[in-house]
């Protein structure tokens, strides 16, 4: 007779000390700690919360981002602080230094490159924050005129270069095939061509305006974004929740629009970020060799323009708008790497 399988088992417990028959404290979990069970009761954190965290965590990008709030809020309100427009002419004013009450210790004293006090010397009462250019404009509300203008161009180029982009390159990866190649073969036609004999051409055509530098900037700025999206959603296309999607009989444009484009906003508003200062610098670029806006409208590039005339005799001129579109494009660029870095999937835990 052989033994029965429970006095076998029976025995077994038995030689190695246990008892024969199994008691539940042999099997009670050791109890967690409070804090671990209420770590384990929360629900998972999404993935844009977790990158929401990580970017928060990014010094230089917080510090980046409040920069920008700052710049853009006095963009928006700067202008209005005083009783001068950015377009208004006051002769007898002209060339006077920066001076603001409280602060001539930075050296907003009212004092030009020989040291002598301007504001005294012609008797003159107001206090220019940013000083005046050669026609007695008022250079801070010009500095922050021409900072609204040059995000305001930034922002419509990037959101066109956005909506162009995005479109074309989903189609062009989607389709695939004859639809793909062509389209493919279009932007290396657009690519071949340098981007700033385009912008030139174009807007030596047009008349110098924000209109034709916005529209110069798309011609071929949206190329960029459209090989983004292209080469992430041939990577997303052909996975597993892809094709259970089409399997269930999902349209076109719903895999598009729920599946396969919020899975690439990640690269795409990196991209965004990176086409802003771009933008800005093109802007100021063209402005600076004249083929941008042209007086008395204002922008960084116009600013900086005319301060590299008169860089000796008045150096403040110069100095202010460089320094204001330095910390934009700074900023912008801090940003976007902070945004990469906490929408990349490979940081989340």
């Amino acid at each position: 007779m052989f033994p029965k399988d429970g006095d076998l088992k029976a025995g077994l417990r038995k030689a190695d000390g246990l008892p024969a028959e199994p008691t539940a404290d042999l099997f009670t979990p050791e109890p967690l700690e409070a804090s671990v069970r209420e770590e384990l009761s929360k629900p998972a954190p999404t993935f844009w919360k977790e990158a929401m965290e990580r970017l928060f965590k990014n010094k230089g990008a917080v510090v980046s981002l409040a920069i920008l709030i700052i710049l853009s809020v006095m963009a928006i309100v700067g202008p209005s602080m005083n009783e001068f427009t950015y377009r208004e002419q006051h002769i007898p004013h002209s060339n006077l230094p920066p001076k603001i009450s409280g602060l001539e210790w930075l050296g907003f004293n009212g004092k030009d490159v020989t040291g002598t006090d301007v504001y005294a010397e012609r008797g003159v009462e107001t206090n220019y924050w940013f000083g005046t250019d050669e026609f007695g404009r008022d250079v801070w509300t010009r500095v922050w005129k021409g900072t609204q203008i040059s995000l305001f161009i930034a922002l419509v180029a990037a959101f066109l270069d956005l909506l162009i982009g995005v479109v074309y390159g989903g189609v062009s990866a989607y389709y695939g095939g004859r639809i793909d190649n062509v389209m493919q073969r279009i932007i290396e036609i657009l690519t071949g061509i340098p981007n700033l004999i385009v912008i030139i051409l174009f807007i030596l055509i047009l008349e110098p305006g924000i209109r034709s530098i916005i529209l110069a900037m798309i011609i071929t700025g949206w190329v960029g974004m459209a090989r983004v999206v292209r080469g992430q959603m041939l990577q997303l296309k052909g996975q597993e929740f892809v094709l259970a999607s089409r399997t269930l009989g999902a349209s076109d444009a719903r895999l598009l629009r729920k599946h396969l484009l919020p899975n690439v906003m990640g690269p795409i508003i990196v991209t965004v970020m990176f086409t802003i200062p771009t933008a800005i610098f093109f802007e100021a670029f063209l402005s600076f060799i004249g083929l941008g806006l042209q007086a008395p409208l204002a922008s960084l590039g116009v600013l900086i323009e005319d301060g590299y005339d008169a860089i000796r005799s008045f150096p403040y001129k110069l100095l202010i708008p460089a320094v204001v579109i330095s910390l934009v494009m700074i900023s912008f660029n801090l940003l976007a790497d902070g945004l990469r870095d906490a929408l990349d999937p490979k940081m989340r835990k």
